[in-house]
C-alpha cells in the first residue's frame, strides 16, 4: 500500500503488461511510481522499484507472505538490510509463533558480526520467539559487510520446531488442510551418487578451484555404505572409474587424488556426460538404496549433441523416472532455464551457484541437501479431498520437509485421514494419523484464510514447474491456470506485477520480474528485497510474524499471585524465560554504564514504572512520566505529550523518535524503547532495553541481557552451581508493545540479581 498526503491507496495485482503499462504512463507524466516484481521463475523473490514525484513524501508498506523451506534441519528467514545510508530509526522485528514448541533458534548473518551483535535481542517461550534487531547510528557502519554508507547484509534467522508425531502435523480451516511430513527417526538409506563435473574452459580460474574445494569436502562426508562415482567432462569425458566404487577409507583417498588433478579445457558435452552418469547408476543394484545424480555446468551445451530439447529427451528417457537428476548451474553464462526443465523433468531440482567467495560452501550445501537419503517413493494420500497440491516424491532427505495441502470436499467427514506409504532402508513403511475434523490445529484468527492462500500458493508454485516442461495447448492451459489463481489471491509472479496509483492519473506504485540472465540480477539472493512467511503461520511485514501445534510446558495450573511487579529475562539455551518479582514503590537502578556515562533509574507504580528518568553525560537528560516527557539537551528544556505527532529530534549522540505510545532513545551506545501501557484503567511505564555494550561493568536491574541457568528434574534449576526452587508461571512481557503473556520459571529475585535489593535501588532517580 501507499500512503500519501494523509491517504492510503491500497495495491492491485494485474496481468505483467497491463501492470507495466499503467506505471510507465505515471512516471511519464512525472508522478510517483513503484514496481515490485517476480525474479526469474521463482517466487521467493522479487524485487521493488520506486520513483517519487518532486517535492512529495510517499509511504510504502509492503506486506509479504511465503512458504518457508525446511533445509538441513531448520527453517530459514533471511532479512537484508541495505539502506544505502546509516539510518536513525532503524529496527527489524520478528516474530515466530508455532504450533509445537520452537526448539532450536540461531542468529546469524553479517548483521549479526562485530559491534552489531549487540544490537540483537532474542527471547524464547516454548511456542513463541522474538528476535529484534535495533543498532543505534554509529553502529550501522560496525560490522563485517558495513561501511560509511550503512548496512549493507543479512540478518539470517533459523529455527526448527518440535515434532512428537511421526506421521506430521495437519492444520486445517475454511474447508482447505495442509499437511507438514517431516519424520526423524529413520535410519539413513545407503546411497549411490554420481558427480557428474564440468571441466570446460570456461571453468578457469576461481571456479574450477572452488569445485574441486567442494567437490573435495564431499568426498569426505560420504558414509562407508554408500557407493559414488565421478566423471569429468569437456568435448571429452572421462570417469573415475568405471563402476561405482564403495566409500571405503582407500577409494576415497584415490578419488581425492583424481580431483585435484582436474583442470579445465575444451567445450561442453553435456549430453554425454549425463548420459554416462546414468548409465553407471543403472549398472549398479539399486535394492535397498537411493540412487542420486548431480550436475554442475557453467555454462551450454556447444559440442556433441546441443539442442538443449534433444539433451532433455534424451536424458528423460534413460533415466526413466527411477532416479532423481540435480543441477548446479555455476554463474550466470549457464542456461539455467535449460537445467531447470532437465532436472524437473526427472524429479530433482535446479541451484544456481552464485560466483562469489563462497561458492564452495554453496556446493557443499546443496550436497548436504541430498547426502542422507530417509525413504524413497512417498506416496502421500488424503479422504475426502480434491485438487490436492503434488502427493508423490522420489525421495525424502533428512532434514527436508514435504508439504501437501488442498481441499476438503466430504463435509460429513468427523475425522480427516492421512496416510504416508514410502519405503525405508529395510522395508516398506506406513504412516497414518486420523484427526477428529474438531481437533484439528486451526491458525491464528488474522490469518484465517491462510490455509487456502497456501494452498494456491503451493498450486501455483508447482503449476509453474509443470509449465515448464509442458508446449502447445498444455502449456498455454497452465498458464492461464496460474494467471486465474495469481489475480484471485493477489500473488506477484512471473505472469503478475502489483501496482499502486491514485484515481484520475495520481500516483503510481508497481512491482515486476526481471528475466534470466538480465545484469541487474547478479547478485546473489540476499541481495534483493524479499518476504518469507510460511504456516505453521508465517506471514511477514516491515516487521515479521511467524506461525505453527500445543507445547507440553508444564501446566500452569493455579499460577502464585503477582507480589509487587513481574519482571522477564530471557535465556539463549533455554526455550523457558525465567520471571521474577520485586515490590512497588521501589526506586531502581536499572541500567548504568560508566564508561559511557548514561544511567537510567526508575519508580515502581503498582504495575510498572510511573517514572523514568535516563541521563547521559552530564548535558543530557530525559524525564518520562504517563502524562509527558521532558527532554533536556544542555541548554534548552523541552516538553512532549505521549499520543503527539510522531517526530525525530537528533543531535551528534542522541537521537529520540516519539510515536504514539513509545519513545525510541538512543544515547551514545544504549538504545532503549519506553512504552506506555494501560492495564485496569492505571497507565504505567516500561522499558525495553534493545541496545547495550556488551561488558561486565553495565550495572542494574537490565543490565544482564539473557540468564544461563540448566533445566533440573522436578520443580527446580540450577543457576551458577546453585539448585533453586521454581515455579512454573505467567508473566506479561512488557518489553512489546503487544504485551504477550509468556510461561516462565518463577524464582526469587536474588537468584537472577545475585544480590538483594538494596543493591538495585536508589534514592533519586
Amino acid at each position: 500500500m501507499k500512503t500519501m498526503e494523509g491517504k492510503t491507496y491500497d495495491g492491485v495485482v494485474k496481468e505483467k503488461e497491463e501492470a507495466q503499462q499503467q506505471y510507465s504512463q505515471a512516471v511519464s507524466r512525472g508522478e510517483s511510481a513503484g514496481m515490485v516484481s517476480s525474479v526469474g521463475r521463482t517466487l521467493e523473490e522479487f524485487k521493488t522499484s520506486v520513483t517519487v514525484a518532486a517535492f512529495s513524501k510517499v509511504t510504502f508498506e509492503l506486506t509479504y507472505e511465503e512458504l518457508l523451506q525446511r533445509r538441513l534441519g531448520k527453517y530459514q528467514l533471511l532479512i537484508n538490510a541495505q539502506p544505502m545510508q546509516p539510518v536513525a530509526d532503524f529496527k527489524i522485528d520478528v516474530y515466530i509463533h508455532e504450533s509445537p514448541s520452537i526448539l532450536l533458534l540461531e542468529v546469524k548473518g553479517g548483521l549479526n558480526t562485530n559491534e552489531l551483535a549487540n544490537a540483537v535481542t532474542t527471547t524464547r517461550s516454548g511456542t513463541e520467539t522474538w528476535v529484534n534487531f535495533y543498532p543505534t547510528r554509529e553502529q550501522q557502519t560496525r560490522c563485517d559487510v558495513c561501511g560509511g554508507n550503512g548496512l549493507n547484509g543479512d540478518l539470517i534467522i533459523m529455527y526448527d520446531v518440535d515434532r512428537p508425531n511421526p506421521s506430521g502435523e495437519l492444520q486445517a480451516s475454511d474447508g482447505y488442510f495442509v499437511h507438514y511430513f517431516a519424520p526423524t527417526d529413520i535410519p539413513r538409506i545407503p546411497k549411490n551418487v554420481v558427480l557428474v563435473i564440468d571441466r570446460s574452459g570456461s571453468m578457469s580460474g576461481r571456479k574450477i578451484e572452488q569445485t574441486r574445494e567442494a567437490l573435495l569436502k564431499i568426498l569426505g562426508d560420504l558414509a562407508a555404505e554408500d557407493y559414488f562415482g565421478l566423471i569429468i567432462f569437456d568435448s571429452q569425458v572421462d570417469i573415475w572409474k568405471p563402476k561405482l566404487r564403495q566409500a571405503t577409507e582407500r577409494n576415497l583417498e584415490l578419488a581425492k587424488d583424481f580431483v585435484k588433478k582436474i583442470e579445465e579445457r575444451g567445450s561442453t558435452d553435456i549430453n554425454a556426460a549425463v548420459l554416462k552418469g546414468v548409465e553407471m547408476i543403472k549398472k549398479h543394484p539399486q535394492e535397498q538404496s537411493a540412487s542420486i545424480l548431480i550436475l554442475l555446468t557453467d555454462g551450454a551445451p556447444n559440442t556433441g549433441e546441443s539442442d538443449p530439447t534433444k539433451i532433455q529427451a534424451n536424458v528423460k528417457e534413460a533415466i526413466g523416472g527411477k532416479f532423481p537428476l540435480y543441477c548446479l548451474g555455476f554463474g550466470f553464462d549457464v542456461n539455467f532455464d535449460f537445467l531447470n526443465k532437465m532436472a524437473l523433468e526427472n524429479h530433482g531440482r535446479a541451484r544456481r551457484i552464485y560466483e562469489d567467495s563462497d561458492a564452495d560452501l554453496q556446493l557443499q550445501g546443496f550436497y548436504e541437501e541430498v547426502a542422507v537419503p530417509l525413504l524413497t517413493g512417498v506416496q502421500l494420500n488424503y479422504t475426502g479431498s480434491s485438487n490436492v497440491t503434488q502427493t508423490r516424491f522420489s525421495h525424502y532427505y533428512n532434514g527436508s520437509e514435504i508439504v501437501v495441502a488442498g481441499q476438503i470436499t466430504d463435509n460429513s467427514l468427523e475425522t480427516f485421514q492421512a496416510e504416508v506409504i514410502a519405503v525405508s532402508k529395510n522395508s516398506r513403511v506406513t504412516y497414518q494419523d486420523s484427526v477428529f475434523m474438531k481437533d484439528i490445529a486451526g491458525v491464528l484468527p488474522q490469518h484465517e484464510h491462510f490455509t487456502q492462500r497456501l494452498w494456491a500458493y503451493l498450486t501455483v508454485k508447482q503449476l509453474l514447474e509443470k509449465e515448464m516442461t509442458l508446449n502447445g495447448e498444455e502449456k498455454e492451459a497452465a498458464r492461464k491456470e496460474i494467471l486465474d489463481l495469481s489475480l484471485k489471491y493477489e500473488f506477484v509472479t512471473p505472469l503478475t506485477s502489483m501496482v499502486v496509483t491514485k484515481p484520475e492519473g495520481e500516483e503510481t506504485q508497481v512491482a515486476h520480474k526481471p528475466k534470466e540472465g538480465e545484469k541487474a540480477k547478479q547478485t546473489k539472493p540476499g541481495k534483493t528485497s524479499r518476504g518469507r512467511a510460511r504456516s505453521r503461520l508465517r506471514s511477514i511485514s516491515s516487521s515479521t510474524l511467524l506461525t505453527r501445534k500445543a507445547f507440553r510446558f508444564p501446566a500452569p495450573t493455579t499460577p502464585p499471585p503477582v507480589i509487587g511487579v513481574r519482571f522477564l529475562i530471557s535465556s539463549l539455551d533455554q526455550p523457558k524465560p525465567v520471571c521474577y518479582d520485586l515490590p512497588a514503590a521501589s526506586k531502581l537502578r536499572l541500567l548504568t554504564d560508566p564508561s559511557s556515562d548514561f544511567s537510567m533509574n526508575g519508580e515502581l507504580s503498582t504495575k510498572g514504572f510511573n517514572q523514568i528518568a535516563l541521563h547521559y553525560k552530564t548535558d543530557y537528560s530525559l524525564m518520562l512520566n504517563t502524562s509527558h516527557i521532558l527532554y533536556h539537551d544542555g541548554l534548552n528544556d523541552v516538553m512532549f505529550l505521549w499520543g503527539q505527532e510522531p517526530s525525530k529530534h537528533e543531535t551528534d549522540s542522541v537521537s529520540l523518535i516519539l510515536r504514539n505510545e513509545d519513545v525510541d532513545v538512543t544515547m551514545g551506545t544504549v538504545r532503549v524503547v519506553l512504552f506506555r501501557h494501560k492495564k485496569d484503567g492505571e497507565m504505567f511505564l516500561w522499558p525495553a532495553v534493545q541496545q547495550q555494550p556488551n561488558h561486565v561493568n553495565i550495572q542494574g536491574i537490565f543490565g544482564k541481557k539473557h540468564l544461563e541457568y540448566e533445566e533440573l528434574s522436578g520443580s527446580a534449576i540450577k543457576i551458577k552451581d546453585q539448585d533453586v526452587k521454581a515455579t512454573w508461571s505467567t508473566a506479561t512481557d512488557y518489553r512489546r508493545s503487544s504485551a504477550p503473556v509468556l510461561g516462565c520459571w518463577l524464582i526469587p529475585y536474588e537468584s537472577v540479581l545475585q544480590g538483594e535489593l538494596s543493591d538495585f535501588t536508589v534514592s533519586q532517580l
